[in-house]
């Protein structure tokens, strides 16, 4: 079945692992994700996040790196750089896709349709005109925030078990942001925005609300997770929540171990349907950024993933909506045609 999936950190993985060889994709890569797994599994396009990590993971593990955090912005051109690569280095199996016309059209030609998201905007505070700038370079989604707070507000912290609300909500800035963005019809990522914000957000937006890779607070307390109260009010906006594949984002005791089974995380996406109908029900893997149960594996579990879900009771017709279908619709209604 094809699949449209709504948040990887491969850019990342590619910045630190392959920043002389991103090519290397097209053959085999360390991590979740490489051309053909992709092909294997039925992908058939997703999100791809520009993230700057935390300085202390990059000086503990990637020292090499570290220096180049002092310019945030340009590691951010860099990794929009190695999706461009990957791109052009394709033979025409891939393509940047800015509009939902676009997407179809590669989905329909058999051309993956890759569309690229900011995780995390702390660097675009550092210059006035770099929302414009990656706009025009192509990005068409942002994720305001992450697990740390910046110009425009406080991403969603904690230890588990916590809650969402974990800090005050958008600064002026912010909501200036949210405003820049709405002009230019591109996606808000409500992932790691704290509850105050989400719900400012909420108001200030005319947009679907979506989650790219967040998962359930009622089956797993992570604070990052979404309380029953903002599922339903992403359902009411005609948005989507991906589910999250991460371990330490289904279980329910919030363990970062892989010895995780299916079913758990096939809960969450039963959970979500029952609260809030199978419409607002999409994928956010995060594959690349987090330990995914074992038995999913990688890309290639996809699948996997999609026959437990069947045999947990969901239709053919309800399966396609989940894998792809969702996406496609909620991309088509925020962007336009």
């Amino acid at each position: 079945m094809q699949c449209f999936d709504g948040h990887n950190d491969l850019l990342l993985n590619l910045w630190l692992n392959y920043p002389n060889n991103p090519a290397a994709f097209f053959e085999k890569v360390d991590g979740h994700l490489d051309f053909p797994r992709i092909q294997q599994a039925g992908l058939i396009g997703g999100l791809f996040a520009i993230f700057i990590p935390p300085r202390h993971y990059i000086a503990e593990k990637y020292p090499h790196h570290a220096k180049k955090l002092e310019n945030p912005l340009e590691v951010m051109w860099e990794q929009l750089a190695i999706l461009k690569t990957l791109i052009q280095q394709s033979e025409g199996k891939m393509e940047l896709c800015t509009t939902s016309a676009a997407i179809h059209r590669a989905i329909t030609r058999q051309v993956f349709a890759a569309v690229a998201h900011i995780e995390g905007a702390d660097a675009l505070a550092l210059d006035n005109a770099a929302l414009e700038a990656f706009y025009q370079a192509g990005v068409r989604s942002v994720g305001p925030f992450w697990n740390t707070p910046n110009a425009f507000g406080e991403g969603v912290t904690g230890a588990f078990p916590g809650t969402p609300d974990s800090g005050p909500g958008l600064t002026s800035a912010g909501k200036d942001l949210i405003a820049q963005l709405l002009a230019k019809k591109m996606v808000i990522d409500c992932s790691h925005m704290n509850e105050r914000t989400f719900w400012e957000v909420s108001l200030l937006s005319h947009q679907p609300l979506i989650a790219t890779h967040s998962s359930v607070h009622h089956l797993c307390p992570q604070p990052r997770n979404l309380t029953n109260q903002q599922l339903l009010a992403i359902a009411e906006s005609g948005g989507v929540v991906g589910i999250n594949f991460g371990n330490a984002f289904i279980r329910t005791d919030g363990a970062r171990i892989e010895e995780t089974s299916l079913d758990t995380l096939a809960d969450h996406f039963c959970y979500v349907a029952e609260l809030i109908g199978e419409d607002h029900l999409a994928l956010g893997s995060d594959f690349d950024g987090v330990s995914v149960p074992k038995s999913l594996g990688d890309v290639t579990g996809l699948p996997f993933l999609t026959e437990r879900l069947y045999s947990r009771g969901f239709s053919a017709e309800s399966l396609e909506k989940i894998m792809h279908r969702n996406w496609l619709r909620v991309l088509e209604r925020t962007w336009g045609q």
